[in-house]
């Protein structure tokens, strides 16, 4: 049993150098690996150091010019919002002047219109009603007198055609 006991003993130390070898070995290897990372930190520092400052630089000359741009711009807003509402005032005080004129229009033309058509009635009653009834008095004398004419020189076998086309005629 102490011959096992022996064995075990010797693997386990075995065991623990061969883990404190691989120990040592990852400390030495992290040891290396940090000192590159902190010379590829130091080489990008080195780098990007003066792109910095020359960021920080631009930034600093453009600030202010991108400041007066946005105030111009804002005033450019402020200017063109006044135009338009002065445009638009201007725009429904033409439009209301406008409505008012055609209002205006369109009662001068009804009035004119009406008094056209009182001014053709007029006419149609004082001229057109003495014509009419003046030709209907001619038209009159003028059956009458071919009336006349036709009882002299008609035959009574005309006089009947007449009649039955006078009849026919009503």
């Amino acid at each position: 049993m102490q011959i096992t006991m022996q064995v075990f003993i010797l693997a386990a130390a075995i065991a623990l150098l061969v883990q404190t070898t691989i120990l040592i070995v990852l400390f030495l290897q992290l040891r290396k690996t940090t000192e590159s990372v902190n010379k590829m930190v130091g080489d990008m520092h080195s780098r990007v150091g003066p792109i910095l400052t020359r960021t920080q630089i631009l930034l600093d000359d453009t600030q202010p010019k991108i400041s007066a741009l946005v105030e111009d711009a804002a005033h450019i807003v402020y200017l063109t919002r006044a135009q338009a509402q002065r445009f638009d005032k201007i725009a429904t005080e033409a439009s209301d002047r406008l409505r008012g004129q055609l209002v205006a229009v369109d009662r001068i033309l009804t009035g004119t219109l009406e008094a056209v058509e009182d001014a053709g009635s007029q006419v149609r009653r004082s001229f057109w009603a003495p014509v009419q009834k003046a030709s209907a008095i001619v038209q009159g004398i003028k059956i009458g007198l071919d009336v006349l004419r036709s009882r002299r020189t008609a035959s009574p076998a005309r006089e009947t055609s007449v009649e039955q086309e006078d009849e026919l005629f009503i």
